[in-house]
């Protein structure tokens, strides 16, 4: 479990949403935040269900994306104009993080079926 990369992604990732959250002041954005660290979590723990990882990670990274862009919204639309802290940046960085775990675990699924196929081919012989 902690010897792949992909995990050391998750925990970043969540970090940086952990980071996000005590700097988030909104309450949507609270709960987005929450929601998408809940999606970071669970993979860790779920390792041997390798697509259910995929859709977890793919879930929060467009999740946080989507945030970010609100985020962004409301910055450049306020009448007031707010100041500019890190929570508003994290987002992106967790969602690049997510891709990035996406991207491990899809070269783990595809070295277990690429040795799934030889162990098929010795049992025939």
């Amino acid at each position: 479990m902690w010897q792949r990369i992909q995990t050391l992604y998750m925990v970043l990732a969540l970090v940086a949403l952990g980071i996000a959250l005590g700097f988030t002041s909104r309450l949507p954005f609270i709960i987005l935040l929450s929601v998408c660290a809940l999606c970071n979590l669970l993979p860790v723990f779920t390792f041997r269900h390798r697509m259910l990882q995929m859709r977890l990670l793919l879930f929060a990274a467009v999740a946080l994306l989507g945030l970010q862009a609100w985020m962004a919204y409301d910055y450049f639309t306020a009448d007031v104009q707010d100041k500019f802290n890190c929570s508003m940046v994290v987002p992106v960085i967790a969602a690049i993080l997510d891709f990035l775990a996406v991207r491990g675990i899809v070269s783990d699924e595809l070295l277990v079926r690429s040795a799934g196929r030889l162990r098929a081919s010795k049992r025939k012989k």
